[in-house]
């Protein structure tokens, strides 16, 4: 095909001008389709809980510094009060808070079952739990609570601690009557003689201790499964500043707890209603040392988590050691303890 000079030139200028068109058209448009950098506005309000065997959220309340935190963003916190890791799980699955306090194994098996969260932090390393009975029991074994009735709050760390520390003994759920009761309540039926034992939680574990004579049947530290400050999978990533000063106020409780370990005590004891040496007791019962979320917390769970297949407490053809490592977030921590470290 051959073109004249002329024609030529006037099909490339009426090209020409269609490819300006174009290009001014898609600078109209392309901001509606292409994606682009949006930083989220502060937070109107951050929801988060406090609970009595977390200390730091118990200190960090009480002296405001979350809120002088956020002051400058307006950003008001609201604190609800979880009175187990089960009540806690309920709530960040429901959207009602977007940090909560739990232990492990229980996040673990929300985790599993759909609860959209991540462990961002380590609160403590606590002996939380333990198996109690009264102080006249006649019962001294593991193996004498066949066929016996065992207080413990269903999906929290004490209850699987029990259901654990059956199986060392031959046992499994099926050979006791596990009553489902809130801690505090649990306590109340040991004491009345309406369960055998308890499944205990700190503060009203060292409580019926001190006050009531109670006798830790048995103890096991290592199923105590870690103290994590969990958040919400779409909260972490919509506010990741506000997560960063979430943390910061953690770690200073953290330390400060460290430093005044009487002050805590009393601060424990006011905000629960226990008497001074019930809040010591707890709080020796704690190790704040290791608030890095990371391989022992991986390592621990991996141990534990079979207890959750073994009592079908997950889907069959769970793959629990995905679940523990989708869980474990090592990221938003570790800027704001390295921050410490180097001071």
């Amino acid at each position: 095909m051959t073109f004249a000079r002329g024609t030529l030139h006037r099909f490339f200028q009426r090209s020409n001008r269609r490819a300006t068109g174009f290009i001014a058209l898609m600078a109209t448009v392309a901001p509606a389709f292409m994606p682009v950098s949006v930083h989220a506005a502060p937070l109107a309000e951050l929801k988060l809980d406090y609970a009595y065997y977390s200390p730091e959220s118990l200190v960090i309340k009480r002296n405001g510094w979350l809120e002088e935190a956020l002051a400058p963003d307006h950003t008001q916190v609201k604190w609800v009060l979880s009175l187990g890791s089960n009540r806690a799980l309920e709530y960040l699955n429901s959207g009602a808070i977007d940090v909560g306090s739990t232990a492990g194994l229980a996040a673990v098996l929300a985790k599993a079952n759909g609860n959209p969260i991540r462990a961002v932090y380590i609160f403590s390393r606590p002996e939380w739990t333990a198996l109690v009975v009264r102080k006249d029991s006649p019962i001294t074994t593991l193996a004498q609570l066949k066929g016996k009735k065992i207080a413990a709050t269903n999906g929290t760390d004490p209850f699987l601690f029990t259901l654990r520390a059956l199986h060392t003994a031959g046992l499994s759920r099926d050979d006791v009557q596990i009553v489902n009761l809130q801690h505090p309540d649990g306590r109340t039926a040991l004491a009345n003689g309406q369960v055998d034992a308890w499944a205990g939680l700190d503060p009203h574990m060292a409580a019926a201790e001190v006050n009531d004579g109670a006798r830790l049947l048995y103890r096991n530290v290592d199923f105590n499964t870690w103290g994590f400050l969990n958040a919400r999978e779409d909260f972490i990533a919509a506010h990741p500043d506000t997560l960063a000063h979430v943390l910061k106020v953690y770690e200073k409780a953290r330390l400060w707890i460290a430093a005044h370990p009487d002050e805590t005590a009393q601060i424990i004891a006011e905000e629960s209603k226990v008497s001074l040496p019930v809040a010591k007791l707890q709080l020796s019962r704690n190790d704040f040392s290791h608030p890095q979320p990371g391989s022992q917390q991986l390592v621990a769970l991996k141990a534990a988590a079979p207890i959750l297949t073994q009592e079908q407490l997950v889907k069959p053809g769970t793959d629990l050691n995905q679940v523990i490592e989708a869980l474990i977030d090592v990221k938003p921590a570790q800027p704001v303890i390295a921050a410490n470290s180097s001071k």
